[in-house]
């Protein structure tokens, strides 16, 4: 289940990588690298973070197949997407959906406290983000107001309150997913934001 996610991850990122990289009129390595860095950037921290080297897309070339096949797919269709934002922010939302399930059961499985496991997952799910918009020369979104990280947080909150329960292991994953994935949905829809300090 949780290979699956994280190819389901990869595509999700990766396709939303194309996008920011069409929007930014790049060429078509440039396409290429910003789909690769948004799809494993996150994970790649994370799994140095926790000492798993080499990384996990290193040790399987799956996901670099996955990532050119997600890239060509989004180049070839670029026409058919329509409403460009919206389709940026409908995979990215599910990436980072899936990459904090996959985070939290890295850290999980490498025997790390609830904390520190729900700080891996918002890595996993955000960083691979905040390098594609550093490279694309604009200010990452875990950085403005927009719930980002947050949503990741409430997301790994909810697993580990749920997994007390005697709900399934597997149900209390997919639960924790929705809620980061709603969470963000129903922030940008209705305008929910972090304060913001700044001098006027």
């Amino acid at each position: 289940m949780f290979y699956t996610i994280d190819i389901l991850g990869t595509i999700a990122f990766a396709i939303s990588g194309v996008l920011v990289a069409i929007h930014k009129k790049m060429d078509l390595f440039g396409i290429l690298i910003i789909a690769f860095v948004t799809a494993v950037g996150g994970g790649t921290l994370r799994d140095l973070l926790i000492g798993n080297t080499p990384v996990g897309w290193m040790q399987d070339i799956t996901f670099t197949y996955v990532i050119l096949a997600s890239a060509i797919f989004a180049i070839l269709f670029r026409s058919k997407i329509n409403y460009l934002r919206t389709s940026l922010f409908l995979f990215d939302t599910i990436g980072i959906g899936l990459y904090t399930l996959i985070g939290i059961e890295k850290g999980i499985n490498a025997g790390l406290h609830p904390i520190i496991c729900i700080a891996l997952g918002t890595m996993t799910a955000s960083f691979g983000g905040v390098i594609r918009d550093i490279l694309c020369n604009e200010i990452p979104v875990i950085f403005r107001k927009e719930i980002y990280a947050t949503a990741c947080i409430l997301g790994g909150i909810t697993y580990f309150l749920l997994s007390k329960s005697p709900i399934e292991n597997n149900i209390v994953f997919i639960i924790a997913g929705v809620v980061v994935i709603v969470t963000r949905i129903l922030a940008v829809k209705f305008k929910i934001a972090l304060p913001t300090i700044y001098k006027e």
